[in-house]
């Protein structure tokens, strides 16, 4: 017979599961509420999140005097750009956007179109800066939204250039083969140029941004609107040629070898 000493012991090898449930209700209001950009009340929440109101009350109510949450009129309670603020500092994303931004600037100043920088969160993209063109049509987009990879411009960008140079197993989609096809595609010829999926008259065009190591860090776009009163200035070929060299420009600022 065996001896109990023998018996392997699976419990010294298993991590230790805390509870903080008071923190998960926070982590889960904050999750809710990004999908209600209006807001929403307590009694909205707890319904949709399963709670009674007093489960989440004080939790609700700690959120708001820590400024994670603010009151709007009709007692709707939004998520504030605070959340925002800190994902910037506790990554990269804070470096990337002082980089780019005067670069971007200049871009729109100089193609009298709007642009946006997007980064890949896990297996979504998100716009972490803009920036609107000073001439009088403006078409721009929300910092902080989402983005879906596989359909939009940006997206075949970073999934393209994620990621090629270093051996990483990234992306861990599961990418169809005419998506497989299109990326290669767009590796190929070094930027992606589509029409929008959202908006008529409008054709995205981005280009990677690389940094240190070769990967692509970001995607630098610019939903093109074309003209049709005569106003053009900036032909979408000469934007793209623009767009392509201030890409090249902030890739060396952010370390990258030109190639």
């Amino acid at each position: 017979m065996a001896s109990s000493s023998q018996i392997p012991d699976d419990t010294a090898t298993k991590a230790p599961v805390y509870s903080a449930p008071a923190l998960e209700k926070g982590f889960t209001i904050l999750e809710l509420l990004s999908e209600f950009p209006r807001g929403l009340t307590i009694t909205e929440m707890a319904g949709k999140l399963g709670f009674s109101v007093s489960e989440i009350f004080r939790v609700i109510m700690v959120m708001e005097r820590l400024a994670w949450l603010r009151r709007h009129p009709g007692d709707r309670f939004r998520v504030t750009l605070r959340l925002l603020e800190m994902g910037f500092k506790a990554t990269p994303v804070d470096d990337l956007v002082e980089t780019a931004a005067p670069f971007m600037r200049d871009l729109a100043n100089r193609i009298e179109q709007s642009c946006h920088l997007v980064v890949r969160n896990a297996e979504r993209g998100m716009i972490v800066h803009r920036q609107q063109t000073p001439g009088p049509t403006v078409f721009a987009v929300r910092v902080g939204a989402e983005i879906v990879l596989e359909t939009s411009c940006s997206g075949h960008v970073l999934l393209a250039f994620d990621a090629v140079n270093d051996g990483r197993a990234v992306p861990p989609l599961s990418l169809d083969s005419a998506l497989e096809t299109t990326l290669r595609k767009v590796r190929a010829r070094g930027y992606e140029m589509m029409k929008s999926a959202r908006t008529v008259g409008v054709t995205d065009i981005s280009y990677p941004i690389f940094g240190g190591n070769g990967v692509a860090v970001a995607a630098l776009t610019v939903p093109f609107l074309q003209l049709i009163d005569g106003t053009q200035k900036v032909e979408r070929d000469d934007a793209r040629v623009v767009l392509q060299e201030t890409c090249r420009q902030i890739s060396e600022e952010l370390g990258a070898i030109r190639s």
